[in-house]
Order: structure tokens, then C-alpha cells, then sequence
């Protein structure tokens, strides 16, 4: 478990994983930042669907010490379409 990053490996926890928590176990990083701040993490989240995972990406709250996970789409499928991919 990474407090100020919100991952965690959901298979060692004993309830699931939630937002804004990023399930490790369970995602696929499509980007990332090298430096604190510049806030660009996306991740494909399948813990709702195995083939159309919902987009997440990082959010840092108040804090800049504290990053959190939102939804930018329900879908790969409707972000691709977002994206008139």
C-alpha cells in the first residue's frame, strides 16, 4: 500500500479497493509522470469490466502530497470515442 500515491495491491486487503484507490493488481498504466506535481497518471481500471475498463487518471488534491484517482471516462470504448478516435 502507497498512502500518498492511492495504489494498493487489492488481492492482499480484505475488502476491495475502491477509487480513490488504485487497485495495482488490476489496472494497466498508460502513462505516468517522472516528477510529483505534473499530475498526468492514466490508468485502465478493470474492476468494472475485463473488456472495456473504465479511464482513470491522478488528481492531486489539496494537498500536493496526496494523489487521488478519478474517472476521466466509463470506458476505454467511450474515451477512445471522446478522444473521435
Amino acid at each position: 500500500m502507497r498512502p500518498f500515491l492511492h495504489v494498493a495491491r487489492g488481492g492482499g486487503q480484505e475488502t476491495p479497493v475502491e477509487l480513490p484507490w488504485l487497485d495495482v493488481e488490476k489496472a494497466f498504466f498508460v502513462a505516468v509522470h517522472r516528477v510529483p506535481g505534473d499530475d498526468v497518471g492514466l490508468a485502465l481500471d478493470y474492476r468494472t469490466d475485463a473488456h472495456d475498463p473504465r479511464v482513470v487518471g491522478s488528481y492531486v488534491s489539496m494537498n500536493p502530497l496526496l494523489y487521488e484517482w478519478r474517472v476521466v471516462a466509463p470506458t476505454f470504448s467511450a474515451f477512445a470515442a471522446a478522444l473521435d478516435l
